[in-house]
Formats: structure tokens, sequence, C-alpha cells
């Protein structure tokens, strides 16, 4: 009996090597090479696996392009982005929450730039992988919009429906891309506008300092 539980979880390390491996592989396609199409078979000879190995791993095209997604916020700081959203004071988490999630896009920007347009043109096959970030996202920023409203902290002109498309609205990476690759803004900075426009367009009597655009 012992033997078999060594075997078994020698085959099930050996088996997340593999899809390690596999994950690596295509996110470094899509660092260095974004704008190439991404083949299941330049995957395979990066990851030094067989073709078929991908499809028995992932299932599918998608199911890769899913497992990489989530991957991403694993591998990012999305625990911080977790915590934040249960600090005590809603709008201390709201401040957290976007820095982390401006790290976190700053962290994996090209491979995130490449995912996202190619969603654009490759809608069946990596289409899921953005929608179910976004799902995440709109969830988050939905919960945010809630806790912002039961603590009394939301202005009286803003619904929670709305604080919540506002939120969304500002915790997406094309918000962050716009300013940390269209100005050439250092993360830092661009956090510090992103919290300062959520607080000043959906916070009670919170204001941050203002941030100087260059």
């Amino acid at each position: 009996m012992a033997t078999r539980k060594y075997e078994q979880r020698l085959r099930a390390e050996e088996a997340e090597r593999t899809r390690r491996r596999i994950l690596d592989a295509l996110y470094e396609l899509l660092r260095e090479a974004p704008a190439e199409p991404v083949s299941v078979d330049r995957i395979a000879q990066l990851a030094r696996v067989a073709r078929s190995t991908v499809y028995l791993v992932f299932g599918s095209r998608p199911g890769l392009f899913c497992a990489l997604g989530a991957d991403i916020m694993d591998r990012g700081c999305f625990d911080a982005v977790l915590e934040s959203a249960i600090q005590p004071d809603a709008v201390d988490g709201l401040r957290a929450g976007i820095r982390a999630i401006a790290a976190m896009y700053a962290s994996h920007r090209d491979v995130l730039r490449a995912i996202h347009s190619m969603a654009q043109l490759d809608a069946e096959a990596v289409g899921d992988s953005v929608r179910k970030m976004e799902q995440g996202r709109a969830a988050g920023a939905a919960s945010r919009a809630h806790r912002l409203a039961e603590q009394g902290a939301l202005r009286p002109e803003v619904t929670e429906a709305e604080a919540a498309n506002l939120l969304w609205l500002l915790t997406s990476f094309d918000a962050f891309d716009v300013l940390y690759t269209g100005r050439s803004l250092p993360v830092g900075e661009v956090a510090d506008i992103l919290v300062a426009t959520a607080e000043r367009s959906v916070c009670r009597g919170r204001r941050t300092t203002a941030v100087p655009y260059k």
C-alpha cells in the first residue's frame, strides 16, 4: 500500500510539472511574440511534450487559455486583492484592492494585453478566458460597492449599482493600461490616479490628495 501511494504521488508530481511546463511555454510565447499566432504545436515543442499531451492535460485550446488566465491570477497579486476585500473599512479596502489589481496588471502586462487582443480575434479559443477573468472582476466590483453602501460610504447621489459600474470601469485592464502604457506612467502613479478617481466618484466625504497629470 505504501509503495502504491508513493507511485501515485510521483505520477501526480510529474503531471503537475508537465502542466507547469505547458503553461509556462504559452506564457512565454505570448510575452515574447504577442502579435504572432499561437499554435498548439509550438507550445508542445517549447514544453517538450507531445501535441496530444497538451489536449490530454487541458482538454482543448480554450481550456488551455482558461487555465492560463487562472494561473496568472494565482501568480499575480490576487491574494492581496482578496485580502483587501475583507478589510474592516470598506474605503481602505477599496484603496488596497485597486493598488493590488494595478500591481497584478503590471506584473503580467504584456501577456494580459496579448490575451485581451486575441479575444477580439479568436473569441472561440481565448474569449472564455477573458470572460471568466471579467466575471470575477465584476463580482468583486459589486461586492465592494455593496460594502461601501452598507457602511454609508457612498456619495448620496451614487447608487450601489452605479458604484459597481464605476468600480468595474476603474479596475479594468484597459483603464490601467491606457495610463501605464499609453501615458508611460509608473505603476504606483497609475494606482494613485485610479484610487483618487474611484474615491472622488463614489465615496462620501473621502478625498485623496490630487494626483497631477503629466
